[in-house]
């Protein structure tokens, strides 16, 4: 857990949109602390947010890195042989 300056955690609590990846990781980190303390901590409870986790990471990779990576071996030429 990077621990960031208590102004940005503050901020982040707040609304703000985190700045750099130590940042976003906070905001994630505190988000899931929120959802554990709604649903109560529990197997189901972990299970399920590592299986959200998961699903997020696969959407965001299909969806924003993949093209992303289809567009620079457009440009700059595949490196598989």
């Amino acid at each position: 857990m990077p621990y960031i300056e208590q102004n940005r955690r503050d901020e982040i609590n707040q609304g703000d949109i985190p700045r750099n990846e130590g940042e976003l990781n906070y905001a994630i980190y505190k988000l899931l602390l929120q959802f554990v303390n709604y649903q109560g901590p529990c197997y189901s409870t972990f299970n399920g947010i590592l299986g959200a986790i998961l699903g997020a990471v696969l959407e965001f990779y299909r969806r924003v890195v993949a093209p992303y990576e289809e567009q620079k071996r457009e440009y700059n030429g595949d490196v598989y042989l």
